[in-house]
């Protein structure tokens, strides 16, 4: 989505860096209000609603209090939704174009009138809302799809944090120059970034809880492995003779390179 950003050299680190401290403070006056709101666990957990929020929100405030909150709680789920299917919809493009992924035409096709990548978002969406009735038939599933996600956003941040962290500490040179940097403790903060990713990533693939049957079985780790190894049959069988890697220079208009 920073190809679509303007001054994205300086403007997405910025909106990445203040998102995250702003959000960060506010989560952490949220959650302290809300843990001094639960008077017991055990009757959150077990709440005759099966939403454990219900249970607090109605031990702080009034019924219509209580409609308040849950629609407010309502907008944010849906306006989180709709920026999740956008960003996935903007990597599923932009890995299409680059020829990462099968029917790459297809899918990277934007849409001349809209000037949207009207087949990937449509695809995106898709795929979400058929995941989501994986849930009706079986919660074990979609709970090891909601893990495999995790476990997946774990590999992604190692490889790019790993990477970077490697240039600056062995080629610093090969690294481009940096309109935002965060000077002398970017090292350290990868460091404690990376040891996190892994210590992360180690704990995703364990049950939750003992004893392990086929329902407390964590099956992140069998489903992490079949798209792994369902990803190196298609790069070797296609990829590997299409893939360049990703698109180094995006051309704009005529008017926009001056």
């Amino acid at each position: 989505m920073a190809e679509e950003t303007k001054d994205a050299g300086r403007s997405v680190p910025l909106a990445m860096f203040w998102s995250f401290i702003l959000n960060g403070i506010l989560g952490i006056i949220l959650l302290i209000t809300y843990l001094f709101c639960i008077q017991s666990v055990d009757d959150a957990l077990n709440d005759p609603s099966t939403y454990p929020f219900l249970y607090v929100f109605r031990n702080a405030v009034s019924t219509s209090g209580v409609n308040a909150l849950t629609i407010l709680l309502l907008i944010l789920v849906i306006a989180s939704n709709i920026s999740f299917n956008a960003s996935t919809a903007r990597q599923t493009f932009a890995f299409a174009r680059d020829k990462g992924l099968p029917f790459a035409g297809w899918i990277s096709h934007v849409d001349p009138i809209r000037q949207i990548p009207v087949n990937a978002v449509t695809l995106s969406c898709l795929i979400t809302a058929l995941l989501s009735l994986i849930n009706l038939g079986s919660d074990v599933a979609f709970h090891a799809i909601i893990s495999l996600q995790v476990v997946a956003l774990m590999l992604t941040y190692f490889t790019s944090i790993g990477c970077v962290l490697y240039r600056r500490l062995y080629h610093p040179e090969l690294l481009p120059p940096a309109r935002w940097s965060l000077g002398r403790l970017g090292v350290p903060i990868n460091i404690i970034g990376l040891v996190y990713v892994l210590f992360v990533f180690f704990w995703a693939f364990w049950p939750d809880s003992t004893p392990v049957d086929l329902t407390t079985f964590n099956w992140s780790v069998v489903m992490f492995a079949g798209v792994a190894v369902l990803s190196l049959v298609m790069y070797w069988a296609q990829g590997m003779k299409v893939y360049d890697g990703p698109v180094i220079h995006v051309e704009g208009r005529e008017e926009d390179r001056w």
